[in-house]
């Protein structure tokens, strides 16, 4: 971990697996959280474009693949960050639902029913 967070202030280190991203776990989770939120709100509407429902497919898929590598890459996590993570695998997921669901509607919707 030679590479610090490069968020402003933030002097802690960036673990192999977010070097692309050049933030620490804790400045990841947060952009995981606060994205989830905003995508979850978005996807209220049911009306994604098949481009837009790919995008947020590819988003969940990588960023939980992210996740998966920071928590068993055998960093030494305090547990409030392990708290965090678990956290951050329920929001992809809850983001996942959320989706469907909106596809579901806007199905329904467009068969008239």
């Amino acid at each position: 971990m030679e590479l610090s967070c490069q968020i402003a202030g933030c002097k802690t280190g960036v673990p192999e697996p977010l070097e692309t991203e050049a933030v620490c776990v804790l400045h990841f989770l947060v952009r995981l959280e606060q994205t989830c939120d905003a995508m979850r709100r978005e996807t209220v509407t049911g009306e994604e474009t098949p481009e837009r429902y790919q995008e947020i497919i590819r988003y969940i898929c990588d960023r939980g693949e992210r996740l998966s590598r920071i928590s068993t890459s055998g960093l030494r996590l305090q547990d409030e960050l392990k708290a965090r993570i678990l956290t951050g695998f329920l929001s992809l997921m809850n983001l996942r639902e959320n989706l469907d669901r909106a596809l579901s509607r806007s199905a329904t919707r467009r068969a008239g029913i």
